[in-house]
């Protein structure tokens, strides 16, 4: 008998009609818990509460990405300029650790910088969303088909705020 199991061939056959009960079974206890005819009723009707944005549009066309593009231009000018003023008289190996800090540093900085600007367009989603009755809001990119997309409202009301 237990030749029979340590043969590959029969353990692949035993782990497929394992696999395929709990499939099975999974499919059986969703179908049974909640109804499916039910469930498919419940997700269309939520499909109004599910909002979609682009996040790569809002913060490309962020208001304040400029100001964040020139700091972390500025962050990285200094840091060369000191990179290459500190590390003349370092020997290869030196360079190369001093150089994975200071990379550590910049990122250490654009985080500081983008921090506060997608703090702000997460807001302006929430608010937008509240606005709209909306109960959960998604990349668009995760999104195959529906959702109300608040793209253009939150990038206008970002661009309204920037204003004032």
């Amino acid at each position: 008998m237990m030749e029979k199991l340590r043969n590959p061939k029969n353990v692949k056959t035993i782990s497929l009609i394992v696999a395929a009960i709990f499939v099975i079974g999974c499919f059986t206890l969703a179908m049974s818990a909640g109804g499916f005819g039910s469930s498919v009723a419940s997700a269309a009707a939520s499909e109004s509460a599910i909002g979609v944005v682009n996040y790569q549009v809002l913060v490309s066309q962020s208001p304040r990405l400029n100001q964040v593009r020139e700091d972390m231009q500025k962050a990285i000018s200094d840091t060369r300029m000191e990179f290459d003023a500190k590390s003349r008289d370092m020997n290869d190996e030196e360079k190369e650790r001093y150089y994975k800090q200071l990379q550590e540093r910049l990122g250490n900085k654009e985080k500081e910088l983008m921090d506060p600007l997608l703090d702000e367009i997460n807001a302006t989603i929430k608010k937008v969303a509240d606005k709209k009755g909306l109960k959960v809001v998604v990349d668009k990119s995760t999104v195959v088909y529906g959702g109300t997309d608040i793209t253009d409202e939150v990038a206008k009301a970002l661009q309204t705020a920037a204003k004032k």
